[in-house]
């Protein structure tokens, strides 16, 4: 008994440890679905970003300050070109890769400011703090 219970823990780590990684999402705010959809115009949807990785919230709340802030046009250019490589990297690699998920981003939709600038700087977050290459021509300029 005591060793299946061995052999049953090894493999659920085994497990976890292959799980997903570098996984995010953008999806519609849930207080935003709550609402009476029938009601609901499309501009007044929000949308947030979900990143499960457990360092980049921390890192995140250290490098968000107004004085680094760009325009919203700014971080929709550089994510359109970080999702393409990231999608690209994701669609070429092989299994257990740093790139499991596609990442749907549409350059036409309006997400707003706060999830462009959240987006961008998880990038930033996979490039510097991880040390993952993304782009090859990355911005310039950006303090951390």
């Amino acid at each position: 008994m005591k060793k299946l219970l061995i052999l049953i823990s090894a493999f659920s780590f085994l497990i976890n440890c292959y799980g997903p990684k570098g996984v995010v999402m953008i999806e519609p705010n849930s207080n935003e679905i709550s609402q009476d959809i029938a009601s609901m115009e499309l501009d007044t949807l929000e949308y947030e970003l979900i990143v499960l990785d457990p360092g980049f919230d921390t890192w995140y709340m250290l490098q968000n300050s107004p004085s680094r802030y760009r325009s919203q046009q700014y971080y929709e250019g550089w994510n359109f070109q970080y999702v393409t490589a990231w999608n690209s990297l994701a669609r070429s690699s092989g299994r257990g890769s740093f790139f499991q998920t596609i990442i749907v981003y549409d350059p036409n939709t309006d997400y707003g400011f706060e999830l462009n600038h959240k987006l961008f700087y998880y990038f930033q977050y996979v490039e510097h703090k991880l040390g993952i290459p993304v782009l090859s021509n990355r911005p310039m300029g950006v303090v951390f």
